[in-house]
C-alpha cells in the first residue's frame, strides 16, 4: 500500500501479536518494530486499537519496552480506556511487576469511581469488573491466591470471567476444594456456568474423585448444548477415569464416540486420557482399538507419550519392589529422576524397596535428596458424601466428628485382624524393630480415616472415595458390602 492507514498498520501489527505461536513468525519483536515504524513515519498516529495489541507483544515477549509504550498511551491519552487499561495491567503482570500492575489498577479503579458525570455508571462497573478480572489473574499466575481471593471478594459485581479465573487459579494451584467451593458459589449466585467453567472445574472434581459432581457438570453441558469439544471432551474422560468406578468408565468411551461421531478430532491429549481408561479398566481389547488408531495416523501422528514411556518404567519399578530387586530398581529409579526429576513417584517407591531389604542407609539417603529436590504434597484423601467433598489428612484430628471416627478405624481394624489380613509393614519407611510399632504408623493414613468417615454417615455404596495412597485401603477388599454394613449394625 502506497499510503497505509491506521487500520492497516493495526490489523498487521495484531497479526504479528496473534499469529500461532509454532509460526516462525510470532516474533512480539517483529510487532514492536512495526509500531516503531508507524511512529517514525508520522503520517498516521496510532489510535485506542493499536495500543492494545502492542502492549500484548511486550507481554508475550515480556520486554522493558512496556513501560515506553504506557508512556505513549497516557500521552496520545488512551491509557483510560478500558481495552487499554486492561492490557496495560496485564503487561505489567506478564513481566512480572506484580507492584505496578497493582499501583495502576488502584489509581484506575479511582478514576472509575469518581468519574461522575463523564463515565455512564454502567461502563465504570464493566470497566472496574474487567481491570479486576485480569489483576486476579495475575495473582492466580504467580500462586498468591489469597490475594486474588481478597480482590474477588472486594468486588462489588462479578462476571463469569471472575469466576472462571478463581476456579482455574484454585485448581491450577492445587487447590482442589476450594476451586470447587468456588463453583457451587457461583451456582447459588446469578452467574451461570458457561464453558470455560466447566474446563477449569473439572480437574479439580477429577483430582478428588468427586464423581456425582462430575456427572452434574456433564449433565450440565448435555443440557445447556455446550459443545464438548476437544478440550472440554478430554475433560470430562479424564474425570471419568480418575473417579475410578467401572459405570465412570464406560461413560468415559462413551463420551470419546459421541465425540467422533459428532465431528470432534480427538487430539493426542484425548487419546492418551483413553488409553489411560483402558489401562486402568484393563480393557485390552479396545485399548489396543485405540492404540491402532494412534499407531496408524487416524488423527494425528502418535508421540512417545502414547507408548506410555514413563508409565513402562514406573511399572517396571513397582515389579522390581514387589520382588525385592533392589539392584534392578535403584537403575530403573535412575533412569526415571533423569525423565521426571520433579516427579516424586521413583523417591517414593525405591525408599520402599530399601525398606523391605533393610537398608536404611540407602533409605536415609534417597530421602534425603528427595527433600532436597523434589516436593512431596502430604498424603490426602477426599471422600464425597451428599454432593460435598470431605478432605483428610495423614494422621488428622481436626474433624468435629474424629471421635466416632477413631472409634470405626478402631472396630475395622479389629474385624480385619479376626479375617488374617496382616499390615504390609515394608511401607514403613522407618528403621523400628517393633511390628506392632510398624503397624500403628500404618494405622492413620489419610485415606483409613475417609473410609470410616464414610461409614458412619452413609450406605458405603454411595461413596465415592479418592487417595493418593490406595494400596492402604486394600485391606478393605476383604470385606464385600454386606461385611462393610455389618459393620454399622
Amino acid at each position: 500500500m502506497s499510503e497505509p492507514n491506521c487500520f492497516s498498520w493495526n490489523i498487521i501489527i495484531r497479526a504479528l501479536t496473534e499469529s500461532d505461536e509454532n509460526d516462525e513468525t510470532n516474533e512480539p519483536l517483529e510487532a514492536l518494530l512495526l509500531f516503531t515504524e508507524m511512529l517514525s513515519d508520522g503520517t498516521v498516529l496510532p489510535n485506542k486499537f493499536t495500543f492494545p495489541s502492542v502492549l500484548k507483544a511486550c507481554a508475550t515477549g515480556k520486554v522493558l519496552e512496556g513501560g515506553q509504550v504506557h508512556g505513549l498511551a497516557v500521552k496520545f491519552g488512551f491509557d483510560k480506556d478500558e481495552f487499554v487499561a486492561s492490557n496495560l495491567v496485564r503487561m505489567y503482570i506478564m513481566c512480572g511487576a506484580m507492584e505496578k500492575a497493582q499501583f495502576l489498577l488502584n489509581k484506575m479503579m479511582a478514576e472509575f469511581e469518581n468519574g461522575g458525570k463523564l463515565v455512564k455508571d454502567r461502563r465504570r462497573i464493566e470497566g472496574n469488573i474487567v481491570l479486576c478480572n485480569v489483576m486476579i489473574d495475575g495473582y492466580a499466575r504467580v500462586g498468591d491466591l489469597a490475594a486474588a481471593r481478597e480482590l474477588f471478594d472486594k468486588m462489588s459485581q462479578r462476571s463469569v470471567i471472575s469466576c472462571n479465573v478463581m476456579i482455574s487459579g484454585y485448581a491450577q494451584n492445587g487447590y482442589f476444594i476450594e476451586a470447587i467451593e468456588m463453583f457451587r458459589l457461583m451456582q447459588i449466585g446469578e452467574v451461570r456456568p458457561n464453558y470455560v467453567t466447566l474446563v477449569s472445574v473439572l480437574p479439580a472434581i477429577s483430582r478428588i474423585g468427586a464423581l456425582e459432581l462430575g456427572k452434574w457438570v456433564h449433565l450440565y453441558a448435555e443440557r445447556n448444548e455446550i459443545v464438548i469439544d476437544d478440550a472440554l471432551g478430554s475433560a470430562v474422560i479424564d474425570m471419568y477415569a480418575k473417579c475410578g468406578l467401572c459405570g465412570s468408565i464406560e461413560e468415559a468411551i462413551q463420551v470419546f464416540n459421541k465425540m467422533k461421531r459428532e465431528g470432534v478430532t480427538p487430539s493426542d491429549v484425548v487419546y492418551i486420557g483413553i488409553l489411560s481408561v483402558c489401562s486402568h479398566a484393563e480393557l485390552v481389547e479396545e485399548g489396543r482399538l485405540f492404540f491402532y488408531h494412534i499407531v496408524n495416523g487416524v488423527d494425528f501422528e502418535p508421540r512417545l507419550e502414547h507408548y506410555g514411556y514413563d508409565v513402562i518404567w514406573k511399572a517396571l519399578l513397582g515389579a522390581c519392589k514387589m520382588k525385592g530387586n533392589v539392584e534392578m530398581g535403584d537403575r530403573v529409579a535412575r533412569i526415571l529422576m533423569n525423565i521426571a526429576p520433579r516427579d516424586s513417584g521413583a523417591y517414593v517407591t525405591l525408599p520402599n524397596a530399601y525398606a523391605a531389604s533393610g537398608d536404611w542407609e540407602s533409605v536415609a539417603r534417597v530421602r534425603l535428596k528427595m527433600k532436597m529436590d523434589v516436593r512431596k504434597d502430604p498424603g490426602c484423601s477426599w471422600i464425597e458424601l451428599d454432593g460435598v467433598v470431605h478432605q483428610f489428612l495423614v494422621e488428622d484430628e481436626s474433624h468435629p466428628r474424629a471421635k466416632e471416627i477413631h472409634s470405626m478405624l478402631q472396630e475395622i481394624a479389629e474385624q480385619m485382624r479376626l479375617v488374617g489380613y496382616k499390615p504390609d509393614t515394608s511401607r514403613v519407611l522407618l528403621n523400628i524393630d517393633d511390628e506392632e510399632e510398624k503397624e500403628s504408623t500404618l494405622h492413620y493414613h489419610s485415606e483409613r480415616i475417609a473410609i470410616p468417615f464414610g461409614l458412619i454417615n452413609t450406605i458405603p455404596r454411595n461413596a465415592t472415595l479418592d487417595s493418593q495412597e490406595s494400596p492402604c485401603v486394600r485391606g478393605l477388599s476383604l470385606f464385600d458390602k454386606t461385611d462393610l454394613e455389618d459393620l454399622r449394625t
